[in-house]
């Protein structure tokens, strides 16, 4: 959404700086202990605990920082209070990104703290009284972070009760973990309990962003009693006929208005009757950079623009506004608004902050379904993120969004969809798949808060730095769409002109020890990859390479019909090159075929000549991983090869 307004969730009495690592490791079972121990004390089950925790925060600790959610360590206790709201600059992207209406664009969203600051997310205060720990400590001491969530559970369970001979029995905590979700709805509550009971079902093994081994045995047999949910009272929303959800994710409509402004403008969608009419190609991932209740005020705001969903951080709850029939405005570039879904997430792409897994579970569970009912595939050519969408024409490159950014952790998010990223290749394939380890992978990047060169927290990242040379010290590549004067690319959080992110492929380029090299925005980039801690995987699959003859070849940002397509009295849309070309010598992946069309929908009642139809043409496209950014290049300029053909 507006991630070049930098959002902040900082303002915490500590300020939102990183903790620094321990100076020395802790022993392997450390982290393990401070559960049990936390546990004994409240009188918790000690693998109830661990459940929940994993469900926050997959027993990470994120270095003090705040989540989404403004909510800190293994146990996510929420300090609502810290949110300050939006500031800073405003992208100028053109959310309908379609030259033929007026621009819409977003403006910054109005400052607010969450409605349900108090009690929900608000749950550091009531820690902190429980405990008799500091604020301060409860959010940047992992051991008082879970003594902190183990009496909170404690304290949600006596609220609830529950008679003193059911708190060993973990089966009679349902109600608890349901309230420590902090939802508002009863699927809400339900679904985070479901998760952690089905976590504690199958059991959980893994090591931590600060290296601790963390195990949580399976308890197969384990049957939650889910009455004590009826007991926290909470509201059951309408869940009419139509809710493009799976059945059992907690769902509401809350519908974007479609309405006449006047003047022949109107919001904040478009009418269509997708897949039957044009088919759906991508889902576009997003982060709000404004609180959930912020956002939900948003997109009921007809003056403004559009998505289909939105998805709450704290518990993973999703409002649909669009159905996936109709055209929401929300990608930047209208080609992809005619052919994708858009699914906003709770968060901030600055600060360091983290996305909880609550989140991303509702979300990739969400993906899933759509994707099955559309025909989407699940890959990253399919699945992207919003700044993986292209600027329609030179002049738009430099103001698309980039959300939702380097924190995004894109493994693990396709992992929940049960499709990894998987390739299956060799070193003489020609082809990479970007996929760094995401806790290990921390690149420095500078200008979370405040002037563009302050370090940001050290943090895991999906993205991966393009050099010059394979050399660290060498110069980052050149972005002419985002640095026109020809200076390298940056370590500002934003500057993604000479970055790779997990689950895209890029043509290999060469190879020197340690280093890959790629094709990328018409250079050869190189990033680290060391055989034996890779941060890529050796593919296969097809290139697109200049046919003979062609010294270049242009490229574009979106797949439109030619001009003798149109009809009359339909107003030719002009396929323009951008700013960046395709040498010969060159060869970029593909990751789709697509003819060329374009949705007219210019009227609120479909009155004008052509409204309502999809336009198609006879050229046709391919797209390829140009940048950090789809791309497309004309399939008459270009021949496919099997990526070993010649290959470095």
């Amino acid at each position: 959404m507006r991630t070049l307004a930098i959002t902040a969730i900082a303002a915490v009495a500590l300020g939102a700086v990183a903790v620094p690592l321990p100076a020395a490791a802790e022993t392997v079972s450390s982290r393990q202990q401070d559960f049990a121990d936390a546990a004994t004390a409240a009188g918790v089950p000690r693998d109830v605990l661990l459940a929940v925790s994993y469900l926050e925060s997959r027993w990470d600790t994120n270095r003090g920082l705040p989540s989404t959610s403004a909510g800190f360590g293994p146990m996510h206790l929420t300090d609502a209070k810290s949110v300050t709201g939006a500031s800073g600059a405003v992208s100028t992207e053109n959310a309908r990104g379609d030259e033929s209406r007026p621009a819409r664009a977003e403006g910054p969203a109005a400052a607010s703290a969450p409605a349900l600051a108090a009690p929900a997310l608000q749950t550091l205060d009531a820690a902190a009284a429980l405990t008799g720990a500091d604020k301060a400590t409860l959010r940047t001491d992992p051991r008082a972070n879970i003594r902190g969530g183990a009496a909170l559970l404690a304290a949600y369970q006596r609220d609830l009760g529950a008679p003193a001979g059911v708190s060993s029995d973990p089966a009679a905590w349902y109600g608890a973990v349901a309230r420590y979700s902090g939802a508002d709805t009863a699927d809400a509550a339900a679904q985070f309990a479901d998760e952690v009971y089905a976590t504690l079902r199958d059991g959980a093994d893994r090591v931590t962003d600060d290296g601790q081994r963390v195990t949580l045995a399976a308890h197969a047999a384990l049957s939650p009693q889910t009455s004590w949910l009826d007991r926290l009272g909470l509201r059951h929303p309408a869940r009419p006929d139509g809710l493009e959800c799976p059945a059992d994710l907690p769902c509401e409509w809350i519908p974007a208005p479609y309405q006449e402004l006047g003047g022949g403008d109107y919001g904040n969608h478009d009418l269509s009757d997708r897949p039957a009419r044009q088919r759906i190609q991508y889902i576009v991932i997003h982060d709000t950079e404004a609180t959930y209740d912020t956002t939900i005020g948003l997109v009921q705001d007809p003056a403004y623009v559009s998505w289909n969903y939105t998805v709450r951080s704290a518990d993973g709850h999703i409002a649909q506004h669009v159905k996936t029939k109709d055209v929401a405005w929300h990608a930047g570039n209208w080609y992809v608004n005619a052919t994708s879904v858009g699914i906003e997430h709770e968060g901030f792409a600055a600060e360091g902050a983290w996305y909880t897994e609550a989140m991303y579970r509702s979300s990739a569970r969400l993906v899933r379904y759509l994707a099955l009912k559309l025909a989407i595939p699940l890959d990253r050519n399919h699945i992207i993120g919003h700044d993986n969408v292209p600027g329609t024409v030179p002049s738009t490159v430099r103001g698309m969004h980039w959300d939702p950014g380097p924190y995004w952790d894109w493994d693990h998010y396709m992992d929940l969809m049960h499709a990894p990223i998987r390739a299956l290749g060799t070193a003489h394939t020609g082809l990479v798949t970007i996929d760094p380890v995401y806790d290990t992978n921390r690149p420095a990047y500078t200008g979370c808060t405040g002037a563009a060169t302050n370090p940001c927290p050290e943090h895991g990242s999906s993205q991966l730095i393009l050099h010059t040379a394979p050399d660290a010290n060498a110069p980052q590549l050149t972005d002419i769409g985002l640095h026109p004067d020809g200076s390298p690319s940056t370590m500002l959080l934003s500057d993604h002109g000479s970055r790779v992110a997990t689950g895209q492929t890029y043509a290999v380029a060469g190879r020197q020890g340690d280093w890959t090299a790629i094709w990328y925005l018409g250079q050869k980039g190189w990033f680290y990859n060391p055989p034996a801690a890779p941060t890529a995987k050796w593919a296969t699959g097809l290139v697109a390479v200049p046919k003979a003859g062609r010294d270049t070849i242009p490229v574009y940002g979106r797949a439109y019909p030619e001009a003798s397509a149109y009809p009359a009295g339909v107003p030719v849309q002009a396929v323009t090159p951008l700013q960046y070309t395709l040498a010969a010598g060159q060869r970029y992946a593909v990751g789709n075929i697509v003819r060329g069309e374009y949705y007219r929908a210019v009227t609120f009642d479909g009155s004008s000549p052509g409204d309502w139809t999809v336009i198609r043409g006879d050229t046709w496209y391919a797209q390829i991983q140009f940048g950090h950014r789809l791309m497309y290049v004309n399939l008459a300029d270009v021949q496919l090869l099997p990526s070993p053909i010649g290959a470095p």
